[in-house]
């Protein structure tokens, strides 16, 4: 699956913003049945959602299509799936899980519906959003063992997560992170990539600041994070580029590749009057299919 550097969402009951879905330049676009839909509402989303993915076979979708469906504790997941699955989204975005067991639940449902609809079995892949009660954070390192085909990512919620725990906010006044946010986005960081899955960071609240959003894009970038959920198309083009490698890293990763290969019995190597080993050559492969990756 081609890395997802940016994961617009969009209101399943938005008829206008769901038209600018394919225009939106995000690698892919979270249709939200979840929290961006009020309750009266939810039948007319499921409804304007499943239209999109039929009118949108998966061969020919200009970007990936996902669905931020329900929690198990509103009664309304199997609901959800039932209207969406049949229609082969991309994958689904599952909000306020516990850990593991609750992603394998998910799977099960999933198998049912895509057996149903004549689908290849593990075509919808899973990102939990694994951060958003209080016993998930301790749940996280489960993901590393856990045996889930469908699972694509982890992303973690500062929102929910601060309701979670009668928190009054998230952020520092400088809009750092408080500790309990810093831990939980450092486990997710880790369990994603010990589970071997993309990390997603969260969304930046502040539409309006892009200068703060490539700022802790690229921080989270030079973190490990592979991208990040975003909140209006405004900030599609600025994160994307901020999870693509630059010209400069490009370039660079270019020598040391260059360099090991030209050398294949050294284990370091001197270049620019530097010295690299073979963690940065495993580094500069990264990069390097990354960049053929987000030109793709």
């Amino acid at each position: 699956m081609k890395p997802l550097r940016s994961l617009l969402f969009i209101p399943g009951d938005s008829e206008k913003k769901l038209a600018k879905a394919d225009a939106s330049g995000a690698d892919a676009v979270i249709l939200d049945l979840e929290d961006a839909v009020a309750p009266a509402n939810k039948p007319a989303a499921r409804k304007l959602v499943a239209e999109f993915l039929k009118a949108r076979p998966k061969l020919g979708r200009k970007v990936q299509v996902w669905v931020r469906v329900n929690p198990f504790d509103t009664g309304m997941t199997l609901e959800d799936l039932v209207a969406v699955v049949g229609h082969e989204p991309d994958g689904i975005m599952q909000p306020k899980t516990d850990g593991p067991d609750d992603v394998e639940r998910m799977s099960h449902y999933i198998d049912a519906l895509e057996a149903q609809a004549g689908l290849e079995h593990g075509a919808i892949k899973i990102i939990p959003v694994a951060t958003e009660t209080a016993i998930a954070p301790f749940n996280l390192g489960e993901f590393a063992y856990a045996d889930l085909d469908r699972l694509a990512g982890l992303s973690w919620g500062a929102e929910d997560l601060a309701a979670a725990v009668g928190g009054q906010g998230n952020r520092m006044p400088d809009g750092s992170w408080m500790y309990t946010y810093q831990m939980v986005r450092a486990q997710v960081l880790l369990a994603a990539h010990a589970a071997g899955v993309a990390a997603i960071d969260t969304l930046y609240a502040d539409f309006r600041d892009e200068e703060g959003l490539r700022a802790e894009s690229r921080l989270g970038r030079a973190e490990g994070f592979t991208g990040r959920l975003v909140i209006h198309p405004a900030q599609v083009a600025p994160v994307n580029e901020s999870f693509s490698p630059s010209e400069q890293e490009v370039v660079m990763a270019r020598k040391i590749v260059a360099a090991f290969e030209a050398q294949p019995d050294t284990g370091t190597i001197g270049i620019d009057g530097k010295m690299y080993d073979i963690p940065h050559l495993k580094g500069a492969r990264t990069t390097l299919q990354l960049h053929e990756a987000s030109k793709a």
